[in-house]
């Protein structure tokens, strides 16, 4: 690749390579004003703890030469996913790149693990990358291989959006919100069903493999299902996603914190989505209807899946049934999986990294 585009952005950034580095100027690279949540939004109410930072959005698709000036003139750089013109954006000495990355843990091989044509355009990134900030230091070394960075810039720090835990949160009356909202009995639980995306097509769609008339049958007078679908899904599936049994459609539903935090039990298959929920101590079933095509033919994982989930897993709707009617899950596999993906969940991620930034590393 030529990365054209991206090499335009450094030479835009360079005419700016003399402006005065700012100590209180904070950056966020973002896709617009919709994205600054989780992560960045955490890390922007922290600085503003500690005095008078001056805070600024550098749009991804938005080119003018003031936002080129202000990130050139940040002292902290913030970003949350890639940005691969960052490869070609000579930052000074004064600047400091973090990259939070959204999502913990370490589940499903990404980055440079899988592409290898990729490390490259990786590898220059993390050149111009002064820490990328995980959730523990037992996957750092996943990390390392993936972001093609060398681990001494890796900090298990936490994750900022994971603080939202440890706010002050009525559980109960979000929950009978939500609940009111849909018109269902304040008595039932909520099994939250959330998907993965697959390559293969004939597998996005759940309904032909999650029989939803059986599991309202066995299980519909205790709980309600809430269905949280993939945003690739529905894109890559020609037809609705739909059934024609009562479920609750929460695929739009802004907080996919919220939802986990108000919800008794996660139905997943090979999604990220468990690592958090976990951490909540909460069960979670696998629900893996294509375990060995996706095993074989999908980008795998950095563990192995059918010894190392937190939960059962079931293949079909009637094993999903009986997990649930039995009500038995394995607490103590659920800690020993939670300790491996997090060194700390004390809602203090956001107060260690910008301790550790202010610090200048110490």
């Amino acid at each position: 690749m030529s990365y054209l585009k991206h090499k335009i952005y450094g030479l835009l950034f360079k005419l700016f390579k003399h402006t005065k580095v700012e100590n209180n100027k904070v950056s966020f690279i973002i896709d617009s004003e919709k994205s600054f949540k989780g992560n960045l939004d955490y890390i922007k109410k922290e600085f503003e703890k500690r005095g008078d930072f001056k805070f600024y959005f550098f749009y991804k698709d938005k080119l003018s030469f003031n936002s080129f000036k202000n990130l050139a003139s940040s002292k902290y750089i913030f970003l949350n996913d890639n940005f691969f013109p960052i490869a070609f954006m000579n930052f000074k000495n004064e600047n400091t790149v973090v990259q939070l990355w959204h999502a913990p843990g370490a589940s499903k091989k990404f980055g440079g693990s899988v592409d290898i044509e990729s490390r490259d355009i990786l590898r220059k990134i993390s050149n111009h990358t002064d820490y990328l900030i995980v959730t523990s230091k037992n996957i750092i070394e996943y990390y390392s291989e993936a972001f093609q960075i060398s681990e001494n810039k890796i900090k298990a720090l936490g994750l900022p959006r994971m603080d939202y835990y440890f706010e002050n949160h009525d559980v109960d009356d979000l929950k009978r919100k939500f609940l009111n909202k849909h018109n269902i009995s304040h008595d039932k639980k909520i099994i939250l069903y959330a998907p993965t995306f697959r390559q293969q097509k004939e597998y996005n769609n759940v309904f032909n493999y999650f029989d939803l008339d059986e599991f309202n049958n066995k299980l519909g007078e205790d709980y309600v299902l809430a269905l949280r679908l993939h945003p690739k899904v529905k894109n890559f599936h020609d037809e609705d996603i739909c059934s024609s049994g009562s479920y609750i459609d929460v695929s739009d539903f802004e907080s996919e914190q919220e939802l986990m935090l108000i919800s008794d039990i996660l139905i997943t298959d090979y999604s990220s989505i468990m690592i958090e929920f976990s951490a909540l101590n909460k069960p979670t079933l696998f629900f893996t209807y294509d375990l060995d095509e996706y095993l074989e033919s999908e980008r795998g994982f950095y563990y192995d899946f059918k010894t190392t989930v937190p939960g059962p897993i079931v293949c079909s709707t009637g094993e999903l049934i009986d997990v649930i009617v039995e009500g038995v899950f394995d607490e103590g596999k659920i800690s020993s999986f939670v300790k491996t993906q997090f060194d700390e969940i004390d809602g203090h991620s956001s107060q260690r990294i910008v301790d550790y930034l202010l610090n200048e590393g110490r």
